[in-house]
């Protein structure tokens, strides 16, 4: 599914509509140059799962952790960094999954362990405000988290 955003505020009421839906597991894979949007999408999925924290980018720290009120956790990582996949193992990406939801930035740069199951984001620079998304789902779980963004964005 093709989605054309026309403002960072757009981007983050559609993430705000899908962190609203996320739980402990699911896996949401971020494609797109830098400054394509991806930070600007996960500040609203953090805020609509319920995040107490602000969101920035992991870049320089690889991991982010965004927690609810109720101690829920919410992992955003940036795979930009890393240099191999043994390296981001180290990381513990099972451990992330069993306590909560994980976001991926650059998620090619760690082929082999991102989890079959996903859903799949790239972001496309379009214009100064204007971002091309393309979601694309991997599984069941991933059909139904297409379907809550698709009903946010009037289709369906």
């Amino acid at each position: 599914m093709d989605f054309f955003s026309r403002s960072p505020e757009q981007t983050r009421r559609i993430g705000v509509r899908l962190g609203g839906a996320l739980q402990a597991g699911d896996v949401i894979c971020l494609q797109g140059d830098l400054g394509a949007g991806k930070t600007t999408f996960v500040q609203g999925i953090a805020h609509g799962w319920g995040s107490i924290d602000s969101v920035s980018s992991p870049t320089f720290i690889l991991v982010n952790v965004y927690r609810r009120a109720d101690q829920a956790q919410l992992f955003h990582m940036d795979a930009y960094r890393l240099d191999s996949a043994p390296e981001a193992e180290e990381l513990d990406l099972d451990m992330m999954l069993a306590q909560g939801p994980l976001l991926i930035e650059w998620p090619e740069r760690i082929d082999g362990l991102v989890p079959d199951e996903a859903l799949w984001v790239k972001f496309e620079h379009v214009d100064e405000e204007e971002r091309e998304m393309k979601f694309k789902s991997h599984g069941k779980r991933y059909d139904e988290l297409l379907g809550v963004i698709r009903h946010a964005l009037g289709g369906d």
